[in-house]
């Protein structure tokens, strides 16, 4: 009872959710993506409610689309800068929890190099809660434009094979696209070296490991590129960013062993000639600019959803 009040209530992560639970997110994405493009979006449907977006790691696609995602729905946007914020100067999550409670705001988004930061805000304020990103757990909303856009080009998510190439270990985006995918009856292939791709993945779910690019993208509907973190990772697990691209980097022949017209895509920011080459990603196979096209719509749909089910409840 307490998860499904909690998925009512907050957009933590996709990890246990049913396909029944997200069609209804893509579903109404997908309208906000027709009425975005004809430029008729509610503009009241969040009139009334304050969103604050809370970002204690830098992000530019992800706070920007929630700030208009907010803003085209006719609510009250506060963007918070960690870095000129109480937080730098000495105080702890909770008393800030404690402070965004006492503001009364309906919805926050949260962005923290920790993960569960915002599960564990969702205890303490009131607000609905939308994760934009914590630590290597969960990035829910990328996961979510992300399967937007391959339905909008192939029609359906079940029965496709994706592969997910890179630096998946410490990939959040590549964590909630594994948990969605495989809900939505997706089959997931996860490519990268030993050292990015280690066997425990496989205990995320219904995946494939291949550690050949190869046998990885061999017939796949999908190419999901992502960038080597190397915030996140230690020292020796990999060589050079020449080296890397030259075994596990995605050019045009390795993206011909995928199906003929494969989506190519990537959640940003890119780094051209290290995991993909620029001719791929700028190739006519590429959606990776209506994926942030999409990242409004996704997220309009979220601060739409949770604050309707709020209300409800």
């Amino acid at each position: 009872m307490a998860d499904t009040l909690t998925r009512r209530h907050h957009l933590l992560g996709l990890e246990g959710m049913s396909a029944e639970e997200i069609t209804p997110y893509l579903d109404l994405a997908a309208n906000y993506a027709l009425l975005s493009r004809s430029r008729t979006a509610p503009r009241d449907a969040l009139r009334g409610r304050t969103v604050i977006n809370m970002f204690f790691e830098d992000s530019t696609r992800t706070r920007t689309s929630f700030e208009l995602a907010g803003k085209r729905l006719g609510a009250d946007v506060i963007n918070m800068t960690v870095a000129t914020s109480s937080v730098n100067k000495g105080e702890t999550l909770l008393d800030t929890a404690a402070t965004l409670n006492a503001m009364r705001c309906d919805l926050l988004v949260v962005r923290h190099a920790a993960s569960g930061a915002p599960a564990l805000l969702a205890q303490k304020v009131e607000a609905s809660v939308v994760n934009a990103g914590d630590g290597m757990h969960e990035h829910p909303t990328q996961a979510l434009l992300d399967a937007l856009t391959i339905k909008r080009h192939l029609g359906t998510l079940s029965g496709l094979t994706v592969a997910i190439c890179g630096d998946v270990g410490h990939s959040r985006v590549a964590r909630s696209n594994i948990h969605l995918l495989t809900a939505m009856g997706s089959k997931v292939r996860l490519v990268g070296p030993p050292t990015l791709v280690p066997a425990a993945m496989a205990s995320l779910g219904s995946v494939s490991i291949h550690h050949d690019m190869e046998s990885g993208l061999r017939d796949a509907d999908v190419v999901m590129t992502l960038r080597l973190q190397r915030e996140r990772m230690g020292a020796g697990l990999v060589p050079s960013a020449r080296e890397f691209f030259r075994f596990y980097g995605v050019d045009s022949r390795r993206l011909a062993l995928a199906k003929p017209g494969a989506l190519v895509m990537h959640p940003g920011p890119m780094n051209r000639g290290v995991e993909i080459a620029s001719d791929v990603a700028d190739s006519a196979q590429s959606v990776i600019q209506e994926q942030v096209e999409m990242g409004v719509a996704v997220r309009m749909a979220v601060l739409d959803r949770l604050s309707r089910m709020r209300t409800a409840s």
